[in-house]
């Protein structure tokens, strides 16, 4: 299985999006949990075409997002496992919007993390690593705003 699932349109090219979510870490933040690479995609591409890199990574953060993506697995299991068993629609629909808030809430912490760490660290590379950041930021935001 390829680690990289698809590729996205972004405001500086073609960019890989990697299977895993992880979550990105600024170097200018306190150090109160281990750091540790990550496959979140914040960085700058290689040119080899090989996944985009986080500064950083929050080990305790990394692990939070990693138990909350395993119980949305078990979570969409169970909703196959629902549809197979014919249960009541209305059942299925609140399951799915469980998932879909889990989901979110792992996005929160991921949008909150790229804001805070790996979208801070551009903005301080200089005016034209900015412009770039700010185009990201705002495709981004629209793209999961859906």
């Amino acid at each position: 299985m390829s680690n990289v699932s698809s590729k996205r349109r972004s405001a500086r090219g073609t960019t890989p999006v990697p299977d895993t979510v992880s979550v990105a870490v600024s170097l200018a933040a306190p150090l109160h949990e281990p750091l540790v690479g990550c496959g979140c995609a914040a960085s700058s591409a290689a040119s080899d075409g090989a996944p985009r890199k986080a500064v950083a990574v929050d080990a305790g953060a990394k692990e939070r997002n990693r138990k909350r993506l395993r119980r949305i697995e078990g979570q969409v299991r169970g909703l196959q496992k629902m549809v197979d068993d014919d249960r009541y629609c209305a059942d299925i629909l609140t399951q799915i919007a469980s998932v879909h808030e889990a989901l979110r809430a792992v996005g929160r912490e991921l949008m909150r993390n790229h804001l805070k760490h790996c979208a801070t660290a551009a903005i301080r590379q200089g005016p034209a690593e900015a412009e770039g950041m700010y185009d990201e930021l705002v495709a981004m935001i629209y793209r999961t705003a859906r």
